[in-house]
């Protein structure tokens, strides 16, 4: 998602900066076309091959609402919270999305629907969700 060669030129915290190399080399395109509140759908163990926060820090920079996947590597999960970046495992939905369908995630009903297709989850905790509202742990911190 980003290249290990870029960890020691860019540092964690310079969301703006990392955004240009974010999946560089398996979507090259994925830094122009992301937009805010878009919802990143992928396969199993997303986030793995490093403990590098840089990706965690990109997404969550360009106000990415949620990324739904099979599984997630648990290091970056909680890079992704501390930086107030949404994972929901649901391999269900990743299994029902063709490119195209439109995605809506509701957190408070525990819902997503993926076309016609409606998954149910467990609504997530109100202090997780104020970590998400205050986009990162640091900001959920100083407000509280």
């Amino acid at each position: 998602m980003f290249a290990g060669n870029l960890t020691y030129q860019i540092a964690s915290s310079e969301g703006d900066k990392i955004m240009p190399y974010l999946f560089k080399g398996f979507d090259d395109t994925f830094s122009e076309r992301v937009q805010a509140n878009d919802i990143v759908i992928a396969g199993a163990n997303f986030g793995c091959g490093s403990s590098r926060e840089h990706p965690a820090v990109g997404l969550a920079y360009a106000n990415v609402k949620a990324v739904i996947c099979k599984s997630v590597n648990r290091i970056f999960y909680r890079s992704s919270v501390n930086q107030g970046l949404p994972i929901i495992v649901l391999p269900e939905v990743v299994d029902a999305y063709k490119q195209g369908d439109e995605v809506l995630l509701d957190f408070e009903k525990g819902e997503i629907k993926v076309g016609e297709k409606i998954v149910k989850f467990a609504p997530l905790p109100s202090k997780l969700m104020g970590v998400f509202n205050a986009k990162g742990l640091v900001n959920y911190i100083k407000n509280n």
